[in-house]
């Protein structure tokens, strides 16, 4: 018996442009590209960035989208209509698993810009004196405060989500992205008054060549491009599950994403850069460029509650719509596997994640192993996995002629099947060996703990994917509000 439940679609193309913008946008644009673009020689990274970003992300996000909006269905749903019911739908979980696994450590550095946000509102940063590294200190420090941040995190997404597809994640984007544009302009075009701010343009823009000889620069830029589009996560695939059928996904779901991506990741770089060669901050500081060098110069500057208002708020709002794209692939999967309601998949997933992200909260060092075992082995493989289904089970070459060039204004060419069937299945394998060959000899106990977890997890969830063989399909239909 095939039960059926009713399905949303995103209300305007403009809705759903913002809502993959505001998914793809987040810590990695408005926080960690700076500083990684400091560390890695300024406008020599940016040039390598750039061309991963529209050689590699970009085709295996259109690749992505249409694989949902074929199938109209969450990760595992995807890959039973793509394996049948046996144990390789759970690759699907294991996908799956990575996601939840990344949300629950990233609401805490939601929980950070929420904290950063509110003392912008009260004004901290201008006050005479203020010391912003023992802020940071203090904050860090903090196991109850830092439990109670991620927690006002998880009780933001929580909300917004049970509001649906159209009513919550659509309706935020739609006056939230804009917001967030206006306020990286408006700080770029002050920092770029500021004495000595041309330094930092100059920084940006004029490439150190020797960097682009480096193969840490090319590893660098590829780890950015892949972290700030969310690409193999699951999100292009579940937000692709809600569009029409007709949609125009190589201009929305590829090119346009991109181009949000580098409009706000350079956005980025002319709102920090020339703040921080103006005040003479290190371009290379790392993670606490955001959180101590920029908290510190915007009370010296002229007007410093508003710029001060305005970054944070926006950190804020990127932060806040991509935690919710990752939570949505959890929420719209549980939904179709139980054949629930979403207000009872919303409150599973985001409790799920609640309580797996409280050790993060309360010990830097429980996030910093996650992110290193998730973002060294968990994502690349995760882009492996989806690569792999959408280029050789379902047939790159089929996909591309009844799904990605449907409704399309912008035609993919057959070169786009070569490049998702062979180059980034290549680059993932390429990623986590460098990785293991790294890492192994400076944390070997980090890695070879990791690499366990990840060894024993997926014949796991085949084995649990393979005890599920009997429960019947889901099938869904294009009309309808979710319930």
């Amino acid at each position: 018996m095939t039960t059926t439940i009713s399905r949303e679609q995103w209300g305007s193309r403009f809705g759903y442009l913002m809502a993959v913008v505001g998914a793809m946008v987040g810590a990695g644009n408005i926080w960690r590209m700076p500083y990684v673009t400091g560390e890695n020689g300024g406008g020599a990274f940016l040039i390598a960035y750039f061309l991963l970003l529209y050689l590699i992300a970009v085709p295996g996000l259109m690749g992505e989208t249409s694989l949902g909006r074929y199938t109209r269905q969450g990760l595992i749903g995807t890959f039973r209509k793509l394996y049948g019911n046996n144990r390789l739908v759970g690759l699907g979980l294991v996908i799956l698993i990575f996601n939840i696994v990344l949300m629950s450590y990233y609401s805490s550095i939601v929980g950070w810009s929420i904290y950063y946000a509110f003392h912008a509102v009260i004004g901290t940063f201008t006050q005479s004196d203020f010391d912003t590294a023992a802020l940071w200190q203090a904050f860090s420090g903090n196991t109850v405060l830092n439990v109670g941040m991620h927690s006002v995190a998880m009780l933001l997404v929580t909300g917004i989500l049970l509001l649906g597809i159209k009513g919550g994640i659509e309706r935020l984007a739609k006056w939230m992205m804009p917001i967030l544009t206006i306020a990286l302009i408006a700080i770029a075009i002050r920092g770029v008054t500021l004495p000595g701010a041309m330094a930092g343009l100059e920084f940006s823009f004029s490439p150190n060549w020797a960097y682009l000889a480096r193969g840490e620069t090319w590893l660098a830029a590829l780890g950015q491009a892949l972290f700030s589009t969310g690409l193999g996560w699951g999100i292009a695939l579940t937000y692709g599950s809600y569009l029409g059928r007709n949609d125009d996904i190589p201009l929305g779901g590829g090119i346009f994403t991109a181009i949000g991506n580098t409009s706000f990741g350079l956005l980025a770089i002319f709102a920090v850069f020339p703040i921080v060669f103006a005040f003479g901050i290190s371009p290379s500081s790392g993670a606490e460029l955001a959180f101590v060098a920029l908290a510190n110069a915007f009370g010296s500057m002229t007007g410093g509650y508003l710029w001060a208002l305005l970054f944070f708020m926006g950190f804020f709002f990127a932060n806040l719509t991509t935690a919710i794209a990752i939570t949505e692939v959890g929420v719209t999967t549980y939904r179709e596997e139980r054949n629930t309601s979403r207000t009872k998949a919303v409150l599973t997933i985001c409790g799920i994640i609640w309580l797996l992200g409280i050790p993060s909260a309360m010990n830097a060092n429980i996030l910093g192993y996650l992110d290193f075992v998730v973002g060294n082995w968990g994502l690349p493989l995760a882009t492996f996995i989806i690569m792999i289904a959408i280029g050789w089970k379902f047939d790159a070459h089929r996909l591309r002629v009844l799904s990605l060039n449907r409704g399309a204004d912008l035609y993919v060419p057959r070169i786009w099947e070569l490049v998702v069937r062979y180059q980034i299945p290549a680059i993932m394998l390429g990623i986590m060996a460098y990785f293991l060959y790294t890492n192994l000899g400076q944390t070997p106990w980090k890695t070879v703990s990791g690499l366990v977890l990840l060894t024993l997890m997926i014949p796991l969830c085949m084995w649990i994917m393979n005890r599920r063989h009997d429960t019947p399909q889901v099938a869904t239909s294009t009309g309808g509000q979710s319930s």
